[in-house]
């Protein structure tokens, strides 16, 4: 990073001669982003902005994409077994906006927005539980019969409505007990309320894994823009049935109507087996997403850049992983147009990335291996226009 000369430069910072990779076009396009009181400015052809701002960043070589958004972590770091410090896994890891998926509920919302949300340096916002106790009480928040509480779980949405972006349910046999699909039912009645109070579309995103509930079930519940989170999960009961080559019928008829399949990476439910089979069934992920965790952030998960990597090595283009991560991402929590693009105007979150190319062996949650030709590494993070300069901080 260098300064810029100039005696009012107009620019706070300017990312330049990057390889942009903007869902909204068709191929990237080398160029310069300019940044304003936190605000993309300008894009700009390169070198046009270099002298023009306080700060520049050389992108020569990288590539640039909006900020990276990952839509399942588990931040509720020092209250949950399974909370990982936030800014480790957001602004030092190329990620500007981590949406914490259902580790807490109405109960334990406060304490979160005042521990988490407010504290880092990291965009953080919430899938809140549909249970009350959320992950604070352990994993089992949906067995017992005093888990939900419907008009506080309202309440605590409408007086939140910036952070809380819609509501987490995890819907396997361990979490719901003999509760079944009811849990789900309520979510459902909840995010209704919520949509009708609001005006606006409020989603729900469903954790799957074992049976019971049976996947079909689940998603005959969904609508469209609700997301299922460990789409791609090896274990039965999955997308594809133990018998047949094609997935579902249910799986399809919900692709159709609007349901987004989301990739949940964690510790036990994302296999190259199964991704693979969907894409050659026309089944891709709408969104890209760890469910990164203390007990996986060593492995396999990692990072959300090497999740993407792994995406790249099952076939999707560039374009389409950066869209899964950005663009498709910030539409699923209604904040397309201020996150997830570089057009000018919006948020000035972006990622500045190393595609370094190399044979990188990848590994799946099953144990299984993938081989990707060059693998995806943060080099910077600008969030809402401040610049974490991950490589000078590594060195």
């Amino acid at each position: 990073m260098s300064a810029c000369s100039h005696e009012s430069p107009p620019y706070d910072l300017v990312i330049g001669g990057g390889l942009l990779v903007d869902p909204r076009r068709s191929s990237p396009a080398t160029g310069d982003v300019a940044v304003r009181d936190g605000r993309v400015e300008a894009v700009v052809t390169p070198g046009s902005a270099d002298a023009r701002c306080q700060k520049f960043l050389d992108a020569r070589g990288l590539l640039v994409t909006p900020g990276l958004i990952d839509l399942h972590t588990h931040v509720y770091d020092g209250r949950t077994g399974l909370g990982t410090p936030a800014d480790a896994v957001g602004v030092e890891a190329g990620v500007t906006t981590l949406v914490d998926a259902g580790s807490v509920g109405c109960d334990s919302f406060a304490d979160f927005e005042a521990t988490v949300v407010a504290t880092g340096s990291t965009r953080i916002l919430s899938w809140l539980n549909i249970s009350r106790h959320g992950l604070t009480r352990g994993t089992r928040e949906l067995a017992g019969h005093d888990s939900v509480r419907h008009a506080e779980t309202v309440r605590t949405i409408l007086e939140n409505p910036a952070t809380i972006r819609g509501v987490k349910i995890r819907m396997s046999r361990s979490v719901v007990g003999e509760n079944g699909l009811e849990p789900l039912r309520a979510a459902k009645r909840v995010a209704a309320e919520v949509a009708a109070a609001t005006g606006r579309p409020f989603p729900v995103m469903v954790h799957v894994g074992n049976a019971p509930p049976a996947l079909g079930d689940v998603l005959d519940l969904l609508e469209a823009g609700d997301v299922v989170t460990h789409a791609f999960h090896g274990k039965r009961g999955g997308l594809f049935p133990a018998a047949g080559p094609g997935p579902i019928p249910q799986a399809l008829a919900a692709v159709r109507r609007g349901v987004r399949l989301d990739i949940g990476h964690g510790s036990a439910s994302f296999a190259f087996d199964t991704m693979e089979r969907a894409l050659e069934a026309g089944i891709g992920p709408h969104t890209i997403s760890t469910d990164i965790h203390q007990e996986n952030v060593a492995g396999p998960v990692h990072s959300l850049t090497t999740t993407m990597t792994k995406m790249l090595a099952v076939g999707l283009t560039l374009n389409e992983t950066v869209r899964a991560t950005t663009s498709a991402a910030a539409e699923t929590i209604g904040l397309a147009g201020e996150l997830g693009t570089l057009a000018v105007g919006s948020v000035a979150d972006l990622t500045v990335l190393d595609l370094a190319e190399g044979a990188t062996r990848l590994v799946d949650a099953e144990g299984r291996t993938r081989t990707a030709q060059a693998l995806l590494t943060p080099v910077a993070t600008v969030r809402a226009g401040v610049l974490h300069d991950i490589r000078k901080a590594t060195e």
